[in-house]
């Protein structure tokens, strides 16, 4: 395993145990037994490694976030029933991960009104309840509807407690390719059409003489009269207008073609 060290800790130095291994010593921690709790703990600190990677880039030290995890492993061994037919990494994963959310949650530099989480939390207990009565997740307003508020009040406070996406975070991968949430998002102004009116349009203005191109260019570029860009020129503004107005229609065969 690749060194890598966190909060002191060397993980290529933390033992790999058996499945059975893992479980005696859990009985054993579960029955009071400290050393073979710390054993267990110290056993799955890989686990929660894993975990913190899944939220590298939010502007936390790595180290810090390290920390709150393992308290998020304290709990799921608190919390962990053996008689449930469930491996420990199944529920101790979510576990860690809500511990580290709620982390970065309280201590964003984006402070979230108390009054909006509780809203939130409402929101999302309103969801669990509604989605096993209805059998299909519910929408917003039958949210609103169950917690007796707006529309708006339920979109505001979940959006305000999502966790902040990466632009780089992967939403497809396969062998030949990847794409990331970057690649997704896409400028309305910056069509693809726009592009290739521009290249069309770069293409035309070089098929103009000096003399047209210097007169769009005073024009559109320099935003000058026809007045001022015939005393530039040196012809009369009648001859500056129909030039430009040649010019154009030059080009509009470009765009069009």
């Amino acid at each position: 395993m690749q060194k890598v060290e966190i909060t002191s800790i060397d993980t290529s130095q933390l033992p790999r145990l058996k499945p059975e291994e893992m479980r005696e010593l859990l009985i054993r921690a579960k029955s009071g037994d400290e050393q073979a709790r710390e054993k267990f703990i110290y056993a799955n600190l890989r686990l929660v490694l894993s975990v913190v990677q899944r939220f590298s880039g939010r502007g936390e030290l790595a180290d810090d976030l390290f920390q709150v995890g393992c308290i998020g492993l304290l709990k799921s061994v608190a919390g962990f029933d053996l008689s449930q037919d469930v491996r420990f990494s199944t529920y101790a994963v979510p576990m860690i991960a809500g511990e580290i959310r709620r982390h970065l949650r309280d201590y964003s530099a984006v402070r979230v009104p108390r009054s909006m989480r509780d809203t939130a939390y409402r929101a999302m207990q309103a969801k669990l309840k509604l989605t096993e009565s209805l059998s299909r997740e519910p929408s917003v307003s039958e949210i609103a509807a169950e917690l007796g508020i707006p529309e708006p009040d339920v979109v505001f406070a979940l959006d305000a407690v999502s966790d902040p996406v990466s632009l780089y975070d992967p939403v497809f991968n396969s062998d030949d390719d990847a794409m990331c949430v970057l690649d997704q998002i896409r400028d309305p102004k910056d069509t693809e059409t726009r592009r290739l009116n521009a290249i069309a349009l770069k293409e035309g203005i070089s098929h103009l003489s000096e003399r047209d191109q210097k007169i769009l260019k005073l024009r559109y570029y320099a935003c000058k009269t026809q007045v001022e860009d015939s005393k530039e020129i040196g012809i009369s503004q009648a001859q500056v207008s129909r030039l430009e107005k040649s010019a154009l229609k030059q080009l509009e065969k470009y765009v069009k073609s």
